[in-house]
């Protein structure tokens, strides 16, 4: 049966009036290794055109980066030629193109080695030094992982970091939390998100430490690129099961990068190490764009069938550098856009250049 499309837009529009993702302008970027340092959150909380950031995703004590293993490259997808590689913890941007280059990544990197609550002192510091108390500040979004427990154990710490800085800088602090359960890198330790039974570990503890949801601290999660329905329902199925009225999750970021993806060198050998030695790691930029679109409409047409879901909005990430890909990415659902590899191609110039491109707004 056809869908009608104006009509199918016309519902979401509707059903929006009671989200809260009102980042100005819709656009910040994702988690990604260009968000790892003081120096990268500083560069993309002052851009003025980005409406939120979001920090790396971080581990309770930081994650053991190892050159050896984790690393990073840009290609372009329509010949698998390495444009650029890197294999340090916080890659280099790549020079001497543009990210309206059809530009691709691959990366076998694993989270940040800076840990959650080094991320907080970075963020208190940050607003603190920017004199914020007479003016409203920027989303920020920590982007974390763990077990359940540590997971429940970081909202906490970041309520308490709001809770701080209000009391004793008068800054009204937004922080949201993002739980990344969809990176494909860490060797033994499948995406949660494509397991219902997984998911609900996570979400349960949120339920019963937050039942009427949206508590002090926005809570979103990170999922990984769905490619066939089953996948979807296990994510759905999740969140209703696990609502006490109202679900505990206010954002979900779509997508992470796909996994079991592969660039070759020229003598015909993986272009990157691995833990698993294969140079296997996870795909972003162009090559993902379209299974990232598929991800976001797919995902808000399901979560507005649910009268319980429907607040939920979605993050657009997955090959967006330019206007064009930020139109498709709100045409199909996003409430806002995240930015990864073309954050890693051009710099935080690249925010400026899509909204150039008219319709960001």
């Amino acid at each position: 049966m056809a869908v009608d499309v104006s009509k199918a837009l016309s519902e979401a529009k509707e059903a929006s009036k009671n989200r809260r993702l009102d980042f100005d302008p819709p656009l910040l970027n994702s988690a990604n290794a260009w968000a790892t340092t003081k120096e990268d959150l500083e560069a993309l909380y002052n851009c003025p055109h980005t409406g939120a950031i979001t920090t790396r995703t971080a581990l309770a004590n930081g994650f053991d980066h190892d050159d050896a293993i984790h690393q990073y490259c840009f290609f372009e997808p329509k010949n698998n030629t390495r444009r650029g590689h890197s294999t340090e913890a916080h890659p280099p941007r790549l020079q001497g193109t543009t990210a309206s280059d059809p530009i691709s990544s691959l990366n076998t990197l694993g989270y940040s080695p800076f840990s959650v609550n080094e991320y907080l002192k970075i963020i208190k510091d940050l607003l603190i030094s920017h004199e914020v108390v007479d003016r409203p500040t920027k989303p920020i979004i920590i982007s974390v992982a763990g077990s359940p427990a540590e997971v429940l154990d970081h909202c906490r710490s970041i309520s308490h970091s709001k809770l701080d800085l209000k009391h004793n800088q008068g800054i009204s602090a937004r922080l949201l939390m993002e739980i990344n359960l969809s990176c494909p890198n860490i060797a033994g330790k499948p995406p949660p998100a494509y397991s219902r039974v997984e998911l609900f570990k996570y979400l349960t503890p949120l339920v019963v430490a937050d039942p009427g949801g949206w508590g002090s601290v926005e809570v979103g999660l990170k999922t990984p690129p769905y490619t066939y329905q089953t996948q979807f329902d296990e994510l759905i199925s999740a969140l209703v099961e696990s609502s006490k009225g109202r679900s505990p999750i206010s954002f979900i970021t779509a997508t992470n990068t796909l996994g079991s993806s592969l660039v070759l060198s020229d003598s015909l050998t993986p272009a990157l190490s691995s833990s698993t030695g294969t140079g296997i790691g996870g795909l972003a930029g162009s090559a993902l764009h379209p299974l990232a679109l598929g991800n976001v409409a797919t995902i808000r047409r399901m979560l507005d069938a649910h009268e319980s879901l429907q607040h939920i909005e979605i993050i657009g990430v997955g090959g967006v550098s330019d206007v064009a890909g930020y139109k498709r990415m709100k045409a199909v659902g996003a409430a806002a856009v995240g930015v990864g590899t073309a954050l890693g191609v051009e710099g935080v110039a690249v925010f400026e250049r899509i909204r150039e491109g008219q319709g960001v707004s």
